[in-house]
């Protein structure tokens, strides 16, 4: 098996794309469940600490199971609580059989959820055409797979969470010491990396501050400076410039177009991680090229 997907392209492609398709499923949890987690996480924390202080706590009760993660329970319908069985939980498959309807009470199951999965699938098989059987496509699958949750959780809750952000940054330095061969767009060697997620953050957390002194408001969160700082050490300092202008252009493009078609107005906060995350793909895959087809086109 091992030989035939290293020695044949379409169907390495194939089969990432299908296990594009399975592993997008498990994001659909974990896009939903780690922020939950987090939540009850942030809040048995305040809890101890008012009552070290000896203040009076008073929380609402809460309505999850005692143990609560990314595995435990099983998925279930929110509304009736059915719990969804292995047919009913087949990637894009079973939202198309089912019409999109809980199968015991027809409540209407959200259309993101098959979009995450191909989402998912679409870009793996990518990943897989460009990097082929090597340890670049390996973790460019991580990288994806952490930009998907990163985003949607973002985009669903204004945060970017330091267990997604932070362990991408030394993924990124670990993949430049393991890729001893030249890849596109992949830090060419460790030094690059460190100066990549080093200058990554500090860029943003600049902009941050100056954006801050000037208006008196925060422009974005600390979450974004991680998520380039974990996009710098993958593709290295070199490509960063690429990064921050698609991720601008791509936020000031899609930004204006939400204000205009919400009218909610200026002050309607737009998460900035959905953007780096679409540049971070883009530079990962064509970023050399797209850089050598930029200074072809200033030397005319």
């Amino acid at each position: 098996m091992i030989e035939l997907l290293s020695t044949n392209l379409p169907i390495l492609v194939g089969f990432i794309f299908v296990f594009g398709l399975l592993i997008g499923s498990f994001f659909n949890v974990v896009i939903h469940r780690l922020p939950i987690m987090l939540n009850r996480e942030w809040r048995e924390t305040a809890t101890e600490i008012l009552i070290d202080a000896k203040c009076q706590v008073s929380c609402p009760k809460e309505e999850l199971p005692a143990k609560y993660n990314l595995v435990t329970p099983r998925s279930k319908c929110p509304n009736c609580q059915h719990q969804i069985g292995a047919l009913e939980n087949i990637p894009v498959f079973s939202w198309i059989f089912l019409t999109g309807k809980c199968k015991n009470c027809k409540t209407a199951i959200s259309a993101r959820y098959p979009f995450v999965e191909l989402l998912t699938a679409i870009l793996f098989a990518i990943c897989g055409y460009y990097f082929g059987f090597s340890w670049a496509l390996v973790f460019a699958l991580l990288l994806v797979s952490f930009l998907i949750c990163g985003s949607f959780i973002d985009y669903d809750h204004k945060i970017l969470p330091d267990q997604l952000t932070l362990p991408l940054v030394w993924i990124g330095l670990t993949a430049s010491m393991l890729i001893d061969t030249p890849m596109p767009s992949f830090a060419i060697d460790l030094q690059s990396a460190v100066i990549g997620a080093l200058a990554g953050y500090l860029i943003l957390w600049s902009i941050y501050w100056l954006f801050k002194l000037v208006t008196g408001k925060e422009g974005m969160g600390h979450g974004d400076f991680k998520l380039l700082a974990a996009i710098g050490a993958f593709v290295g300092y070199q490509l960063l410039p690429l990064v921050i202008i698609l991720s601008t252009v791509t936020g000031a493009i899609i930004g204006i177009a939400t204000i205009i078609i919400s009218k909610k107005g200026r002050d309607h906060k737009i998460p900035f991680g959905p953007f780096l995350a679409i540049a971070g793909f883009i530079t990962l895959i064509w970023g050399n090229v797209l850089t050598q087809q930029y200074i072809q086109f200033l030397s005319l």
